[in-house]
């Protein structure tokens, strides 16, 4: 089942960069190749990702863009609501700042800061009670993808969120899939291989879900100008999680053309 007529998302994702005066240039630069060369809406959805503290700002510095860029938080507290969680910042409250879309799941999350399985459900929930849409990312491993568990692992974090997904609440998720020996290193899986894990998450969706033909599901794992178009060219990859790329206007709009043109 072909995703093809799903609009693309190209989301950037700063990780924990840069510096505040390199954030205002990359929006700047961002915004005037938009403008020079515009993108419209309904040819592919772009969102930045910045550090939590530049939310606020690169939300606003975005207002005159051209057309919409979407502010979208990195990461949530497993907490919701308010009260005394030092260093946290909840669902309600990136909702109550007009921030409406939140990563969940990345691997660097998983791996690094230890968000298992009931971290990422917590969040999940609290992001959709507030009515906050999510880019759920889900990958495997090196050693899994050699032991031929790639598939089984990338659909059982599908699973791990399912029951938590309302019936109408699939069109507030947005899907990831980005292999985490990919994720910084200058390799890329191939777009059969990425096109082969595409098809295979839809198919999983869509056992979930009437909407899993809706779904978008986005590439991530070095993206970058010089592979955007190809991978683009899959029928079940609707956009990229972009990270390094992101971090140059110019490769990131290339990256978001390259997606722009293709469906």
């Amino acid at each position: 089942m072909s995703g093809s007529t799903i609009i693309p998302w190209v989301v950037g994702n700063w990780k924990m960069n840069p510096m505040q005066a390199n954030s205002q240039q990359l929006i700047q630069d961002l915004k005037q190749q938009l403008k020079q060369n515009p993108i419209s809406e309904q040819q592919c959805r772009i969102g930045i990702a910045p550090i939590s503290i530049a939310l606020l700002s690169v939300q606003q510095q975005l207002l005159d863009a051209s057309c919409e860029i979407l502010s979208v938080a990195q990461d949530l507290s497993r907490i919701a609501g308010t009260g005394a969680y030092t260093g946290e910042v909840s669902a309600e409250l990136l909702k109550d700042s007009h921030i409406d879309y939140v990563l969940i799941g990345h691997s660097e999350r998983r791996e690094i800061f230890g968000d298992n399985v009931n971290v990422i459900q917590e969040k999940v929930k609290n992001a959709l009670n507030a009515e906050m849409k999510i880019i759920y990312c889900v990958g495997e491993s090196l050693e899994q993808r050699e032991a031929g568990q790639a598939e089984q692992v990338v659909l059982q974090q599908i699973c791990d969120i399912a029951a938590l997904v309302k019936a109408e609440q699939w069109n507030n998720i947005i899907v990831a899939y980005e292999p985490i020996w990919a994720i910084g290193t200058g390799k890329t899986a191939s777009p059969e291989d990425a096109q082969t894990m595409h098809a295979k998450i839809r198919e999983g969706l869509s056992q979930i879900t009437p909407l899993g033909a809706e779904i978008a599901i986005l590439y991530g794992g070095s993206v970058k100008p010089e592979n955007a178009a190809e991978l683009a060219a899959c029928a079940d990859i609707n956009g990229a999680l972009v990270g390094g790329a992101s971090l140059n206007a110019e490769s990131f709009y290339q990256i978001a053309q390259a997606f722009a043109k293709s469906k």
